[in-house]
């Protein structure tokens, strides 16, 4: 078990603890409400004020989430300090994250590092203590659809698949009700399996999840297909993205015949091998162009086409508008697309 940050390995004290959160633009209400909820029912189950929390923006004004709600912050982020110095803060990340380049808010997030405040992220916030050079030689995570344009952004920065990472003065978590999950270890951590569980049942969770649970669902739950040696073809493609796989090669790996692969994805797909592996690497391009600043070339090579004109006439069949297109749409249109 990675040890847990400061604020929540420490113990238990009359003092209620501070968690600060800082909001960038479009950030993801689930997440942020998932972080903060078990706090104030950690308070309720317990009789006690074991938490206290604040809102922080880059200048103290509104901050609109990705659904449009706009909430108030008590403070901006550089002058949180004047509303009691909290025991973490954690980023709350959202969409279109990577365009965030506040650097008051990074060299604000850097000094309270140095005065040992824990830096936690929801969602895709790895993303900004990863721009302000907070997570070098840490272990982190965050959303899976943010995964390659985070790995390609970040090359020197462990970055996993599972729900949340706690790694010394860093954690971190995917996002969705992965928030939940985390903030229930740590109060666990803090104040024992039976408060975070009570919190749990008010919260209806069946279960806490672990932090090495996957962030997706099983592949043939996604898929709704429960044939083995399709499942495995679909994951090796999706393993292959890169440098993909040729059908031969692939039936052979799952002890298939090609006619038997092809005949497989026609049962239960409804449409080639060829075109369900063509369409698994657009979708990846789709990612890594809203995301990434990865130039369209780097973007047709890391998705497995040979050439820019060759992608960018799959991706026009695909989307109805060229790679170019898809980067000149405004954000807010290119995310609801």
């Amino acid at each position: 078990m990675p040890a847990a940050p400061p604020a929540t390995a420490r113990p238990a004290a009359a003092q209620p603890e501070t968690f600060g959160f800082f909001l960038v633009p479009k950030f993801s209400m689930i997440a942020f409400t998932a972080a903060v909820e078990p706090l104030r029912l950690a308070n309720r189950m317990s009789g006690k004020e074991l938490y206290r929390w604040q809102l922080y923006s880059t200048d103290g004004g509104p901050v609109r989430a990705s659904n449009g709600i706009a909430l108030m912050p008590d403070a901006a982020l550089a002058n949180a300090l004047g509303q009691g110095k909290p025991d973490a803060i954690v980023v709350c990340g959202g969409i279109d994250v990577q365009q965030f380049a506040d650097k008051a808010a990074f060299a604000a997030l850097r000094r309270y590092d140095r005065q040992g405040v824990a830096l936690g992220a929801v969602c895709t916030g790895s993303h900004v203590l990863a721009l302000a050079g907070l997570l070098d030689g840490h272990r982190c995570t965050i959303h899976w659809e943010n995964l390659d344009s985070f790995t390609e952004a970040f090359p020197g920065i462990e970055v996993s698949t599972d729900l949340f990472e706690i790694d010394r003065h860093r954690f971190t978590c995917c996002g969705g009700t992965a928030a939940l999950d985390m903030m229930l270890h740590l109060i666990g951590q803090r104040h024992g399996t039976a408060l975070a569980t009570a919190v749990s049942d008010q919260c209806i969770l069946e279960r806490i999840r672990d932090e090495h649970d996957a962030q997706r669902m099983p592949l043939s739950a996604r898929l709704r297909v429960n044939h083995p040696k399709l499942v495995a073809a679909i994951g090796l493609m999706e393993a292959n993205l890169e440098q993909p796989l040729g059908q031969d090669e692939l039936a052979r790996r799952v002890g298939l015949s090609r006619r038997q692969l092809e005949r497989l994805f026609r049962r239960y797909l409804r449409k080639a091998p060829a075109r369900h592996y063509l369409e698994l690497r657009l979708q990846r391009a789709r990612l890594l162009l809203l995301q990434s600043t990865l130039s369209i070339i780097d973007v047709a090579l890391a998705c497995g086409f040979v050439s820019a004109s060759h992608f960018s006439k799959c991706y026009r069949q695909a989307y109805q508008r060229s790679p170019k297109q898809e980067r000149g749409i405004a954000p807010d249109a290119a995310a609801a697309a």
